[in-house]
């Protein structure tokens, strides 16, 4: 049996209909009781509602595949989420209770959407181009480098003006095609230091057991040290997630399950690794 870890993926890879496979499981249907609303009737608002619903839609995956003939036979030895995915993984490594980790989202997603509205920003994927020339860029630009997500696949984010400018000087100075990306803030920077003490503030008063399987952070591309700390300082931290990937292929994984809407961080996977 080939040694697993599970992926539950970030913003970006919610769409419209993507609880239909899962409606009627017990895990969604308690979600929603516990938020008191359907974010999935409010895609289209931004970060407020598509964290809950991805975070929903990732957990009830997860039990899904769990419960399935392949998930039954497989016992990962890593787990890992990309930004908001954090906490998918940590529910099925059973540091988080389900419940905790709901009402822990909403708060997240509530809090980093005022924090976009008092700090306007926004981020932009810089694809191809040289990796030294995109964190100059960035430097020049006082952009942050907010994901590293695999070879040739840099976010850069920050204030609106700046990430304009970063679009508009990426071809010239890095090579790079720039992406912007429909966010409603800009994540993983500075901007979002508001955000990190109200989830610093909640998950004070969060249990948290210890991981039955390791959990990657983003901000360390390592097991999770100190969940609590870590989960508040990702909020400002960059995803290592090219890191992350090599670290678990390094620790002996060898295949990556990606559980949750689409297919993005299988992308990823197949991009590091072939040019490890």
């Amino acid at each position: 049996m080939s040694v697993s870890a599970l992926l539950f993926p970030g913003q970006g890879s919610h769409a419209e209909g993507m609880e239909d496979p899962f409606r009627g499981h017990p895990l969604l249907q308690r979600g929603l009781e516990l938020l008191g609303y359907d974010p999935f009737d409010r895609l289209a608002e931004g970060t407020r509602y598509q964290q809950p619903a991805l975070f929903l839609c990732s957990v009830a995956a997860w039990a899904t595949w769990r419960e399935s003939g392949e998930g039954a036979d497989t016992r990962p030895a890593a787990a890992a989420g990309h930004s908001l995915g954090e906490y998918a993984a940590l529910v099925a490594a059973e540091a988080l209770a389900f419940d905790d980790a709901v009402v822990l989202v909403d708060e997240r997603a509530a809090a980093m959407a005022d924090a976009a509205a008092l700090q306007p920003g926004g981020m932009v994927a810089l694809l191809g181009g040289d990796a030294v020339a995109v964190r100059a860029l960035a430097l020049r630009l006082g952009l942050t480098v907010a994901n590293d997500n695999a070879p040739g696949q840099v976010v850069l984010s920050g204030p609106l003006e700046a990430v304009a400018a970063a679009e508009e000087a990426a071809r010239e100075e890095t090579g790079a095609r720039a992406r912007r990306l429909d966010v409603g803030g800009a994540f993983h920077s500075p901007l979002m230091e508001p955000a990190a003490e109200r989830l610093a503030a909640a998950l004070a008063h969060t249990p948290v057991a210890q991981p039955r399987l390791p959990v990657y952070a983003n901000g360390s591309a390592a097991p999770f040290a100190d969940v609590r700390r870590e989960l508040a300082e990702n909020l400002l931290r960059p995803v290592r997630w090219r890191e992350t990937l090599l670290a678990m292929r390094a620790a002996g994984v060898e295949r990556f399950v990606e559980l949750g809407p689409g297919a993005v961080l299988t992308a990823l996977v197949k991009r590091t690794l072939a040019a490890a």
